[in-house]
């Protein structure tokens, strides 16, 4: 009587998590995360349910073991501090598998058929809440003077996820460490100063 090959669910959804990274949602085959999980598509099944599924517990697995510089930056004493904190952060991540460069969350779904609609609304939802956190900590920084009374939070807020999300397209498409690391600096460089910073700067 057969027996149910047994296998490493937690590897197996490494392993899936690193096919979506490379080859996005609709890109990725069953084939293809049955050969990187080592294991049959029933027994995948089994474990994770369907593709859409495995899909979002590889999402929750990047952000929880990728991801943890965001919560990090949001409790640095500056705006500037998180802004350079997560987008240094992002050039690391985007660049440091040469097989799977880029973003998972911009990776998985750019655009896609009617059939990956759910993935591509819970990444749409993913980024939203990333960008939500970030326009309450300049919101934050605002009232604490570190960002000018002036300065548009929101506006702010979908600046850095802009960078984040067009360095993660450049890493892609082959851009260098180098490269994105200057397009930081030069976004830093004109980062709004309230006057809680000025004069600590001036002290």
């Amino acid at each position: 009587m057969g027996r149910h090959r047994e296998f490493d669910v937690e590897k197996a959804l490494d392993a899936a998590l690193c096919v979506f990274w490379r080859k996005g949602y609709e890109g990725s085959s069953y084939t293809d995360l049955t050969e990187a999980a080592g294991v049959e598509r029933p027994a995948l099944y089994s474990a994770f349910g369907n593709k859409e599924a495995l899909f979002r517990l590889a999402l929750a697995r990047y952000s929880e073991r990728f991801l943890h510089y965001i919560p990090e930056a949001l409790q640095l004493p500056t705006a500037r501090q998180v802004a350079a904190h997560i987008l240094v952060n992002a050039v690391d991540l985007n660049t440091r598998y040469p097989d799977h460069t880029g973003c998972l969350g911009i990776n998985g779904a750019v655009a896609g058929s009617d059939d990956a609609e759910p993935v591509r609304q819970a990444l749409i939802d993913f980024r939203a809440a990333g960008q939500a956190q970030l326009r309450e900590r300049f919101e934050r920084a605002k009232t604490e003077g570190d960002l000018p009374e002036t300065a548009k939070a929101d506006a702010l807020a979908a600046f850095v996820m802009a960078l984040t999300h067009g360095m993660a397209v450049q890493a892609k498409a082959g851009f260098s460490r180098e490269m994105l690391e200057a397009v930081v600096e030069q976004a830093l460089s004109t980062w709004p100063t309230g006057r809680s910073t000025l004069s600590e700067t001036s002290s």
